[in-house]
């Protein structure tokens, strides 16, 4: 019985916001599931296009507290957490700048400002990147993954800032 009221209403709100409604705010958004390194899901990313970029809110659980890491956009869709998310690739970077965003020729468009991990070991952020797109376009980021390193960014040091580890890894769907 659930599954039958869950479709109706699913079809309600597709009624409601009409087929080409509905098709734009899909187009519009974008899911990442993260998984730490033994494969466990962590958080998620919720992704939303704008006019001139990305919104992203992220929360990702189970990292070391009181801590500023790194969150990269990944050039590869793919997390392998038994191989440490290495699957991922380098960062995002369309336009072959160097990393970071102190570096005199960056940054990447994957480059994004380090986060802060909370008391509670909780990574949460709202985000926003003109750098990228939500599509699937030269800049757009769908089919591409997230990744939360252990360290933190330097701004600098090519090819990843220095961030270390890849502890979490999320493909944008």
């Amino acid at each position: 019985m659930l599954k039958i009221v869950a479709l109706a209403a699913a079809a309600g709100t597709f009624a409601a916001l009409g087929a080409p409604a509905f098709a734009q705010q899909a187009k519009d958004t974008a899911q990442a599931n993260f998984v730490d390194r033994s494969g466990t899901e962590t958080g998620r990313a919720h992704l939303t296009a704008a006019n001139d970029g990305v919104l992203f809110e992220v929360e990702v659980s189970g990292l070391t507290p009181r801590k500023w890491v790194a969150l990269h956009i990944h050039e590869s869709g793919t997390c392998d957490h038994a191989g440490g998310h290495e699957s991922a690739g380098g960062h995002f970077n369309p336009d072959d700048k160097e990393h970071g965003f102190l570096s005199a020729n960056g940054p990447h468009a994957g480059d994004l400002p380090n986060q802060y991990v909370a008391d509670d070991g909780v990574l949460r952020a709202h985000i926003y990147s003109t750098t990228v797109r939500l599509d699937d376009a030269e800049r757009g980021i769908r089919g591409r993954a997230l990744v939360v390193h252990a360290g933190s960014d330097d701004y600098r040091t090519d090819p990843a800032g220095g961030a270390g580890d890849r502890l979490a890894c999320a493909v944008i769907q």
